[in-house]
């Protein structure tokens, strides 16, 4: 197929995976560089959870800004402001862990960034993407997360051993700087459906609400004014909603305590080099890589096929995917081998990506037109689950330390991956009585 022929819609949906991509190398890629650079430098673990979880403020405090931003003056512009805002940080910014105020900033800094993507990709998808098709595009899209974290573990490791970590930091930036000068080459806005029933769905038709006063035309020839105002009261107290919100957060509280603690867990709880692992390192996050396709493609197929309503599929790969995930976890801290561990962590985060089929997408079924402002207002809740799950279990693990005297014992480790399997069974539970796929709002 030419280039010419090739539907502008693949293109924006594969430009975003591979901005999902370059995000996750960068915040992979800090959590490597920067364990090796403090663990050199004799920084406890609790300092190291504060540095870790400082990203995490920053990004929750951009979330619903981002999504207002994206709304506002159009996703595909606040996401090139994202890119060109973080690389730059990444850019300028050295590594010192002698240096945490510095440290500190940088990471609130990038943190902020990156906050405004999430909200931005899915303003955009839901500009581009008709409905039949949107489980497996943001299956796709936010799967390059993970293969973005899978590839990070693998070479990263090396570049820091053969350049030092603050080679990390300039290929981050690069690799932002290249996305950056891709997406202005090839997005666009979307043109308007002429078609009804997608502009019915959705599909073609503009995401942002009209300024106050802004007159339209009419079929009849006439001329109309509307208002139409983001439902902010409706969002807060809806029950489906805080469904989604409540799954994000347990998602993100168990994907960013692995993201930031398993290069620990290897190199302390199992007496491991990351570099002489090998590619067995990347398994987990490849695993959500391969997960995240599987069940967008299901959803897609359930849906479409009518084997399963939406909301039927939703809840169902909800539930699928946490349930296992849980087993997964309270087993993870009982093997005490690196490929029971690489098992077991792959299962925990390959089935918890199959859930985002259920909820991560969720939010275009209720509300296509504000999903931007939706997707922020769930991941303002993710993103405080990195900033109390990744400080706590600095704390937890410090506090071990003191108890068993390292961080080698299976004892040392069973809080830290006890409290995100307790959430994910919890959190289906929530779903499962709450969500629904039907549209609910306007």
């Amino acid at each position: 197929m030419s280039l010419m022929n090739f539907p502008k819609r693949y293109l924006i949906v594969i430009l975003t995976f591979l901005s999902t991509c370059v995000c996750y190398i960068e915040r992979v890629g800090f959590s490597i560089a920067y364990t090796i650079a403090a663990d050199a430098a004799g920084v406890n673990q609790s300092s190291k959870g504060t540095i870790l979880s400082t990203f995490y403020i920053g990004y929750a405090c951009s979330q619903v800004p981002g999504g207002w931003a994206a709304q506002r003056i159009g996703g595909r512009k606040v996401l090139l402001l994202s890119f060109v805002l973080w690389s730059s940080t990444c850019f300028l910014v050295p590594l010192d862990p002698n240096r945490p105020f510095i440290l500190v900033v940088a990471r609130l800094l990038v943190g902020v960034s990156q906050g405004f993507i999430f909200p931005s990709i899915h303003t955009v998808l839901a500009q581009w993407v008709p409905p039949h098709e949107r489980s497996r595009s943001v299956s796709l899209t936010t799967s390059g997360m993970y293969l973005g974290a899978a590839m990070g573990m693998l070479l990263l490791p090396s570049l820091v051993k053969y350049k030092g970590p603050e080679s990390v930091f300039l290929a981050e930036a690069a690799l932002g700087m290249l996305w950056s000068l891709l997406w202005i080459r090839y997005a666009s806005d979307p043109p308007r459906s002429e078609n009804a029933k997608a502009s019915a769905a959705g599909f073609g038709e503009s995401m942002l609400p009209i300024k106050g006063n802004q007159k339209m035309k009419m079929e009849s020839g006439g001329i109309a004014s509307r208002t139409v105002k983001i439902p902010w009261k409706k969002i807060l107290i809806s029950l489906p909603i805080w469904a989604i919100v409540v799954n994000n957060f347990t998602f993100h509280y168990a994907l960013y305590v692995l993201m930031n603690w398993l290069p620990t867990y290897f190199e302390q709880g199992l007496q491991l080099s990351l570099q002489e692992m090998g590619s067995s390192k990347m398994m987990p996050y490849l695993n959500m890589f391969i997960f995240s396709n599987i069940g967008g493609v299901v959803a897609d197929h359930l849906i479409t096929k009518r084997i399963m309503s939406v909301t039927k599929t939703r809840k169902f790969l909800n539930t699928i995917g946490f349930l296992v995930s849980s087993l997964a976890l309270m087993a993870l801290p009982f093997f005490r081998t690196s490929g029971g561990a690489v098992f077991c962590s792959s299962v925990a985060l390959g089935f918890l990506a199959l859930g985002r089929a259920g909820f991560a997408v969720n939010h275009m079924d209720i509300a296509p037109r504000y999903a931007g402002i939706v997707m922020g207002v769930s991941n303002t809740a993710g993103t405080l689950a990195g900033i109390i799950g990744v400080d706590m279990t600095g704390r937890l693990l410090e506090a071990a330390k003191t108890t068993y005297s390292d961080l080698s014992s299976s004892e040392s480790w069973r809080a830290v991956f006890f409290i995100p399997a307790l959430l994910s069974i919890f959190s289906s539970l929530i779903f499962l009585i709450f969500s629904t796929g039907e549209r609910i709002f306007d």
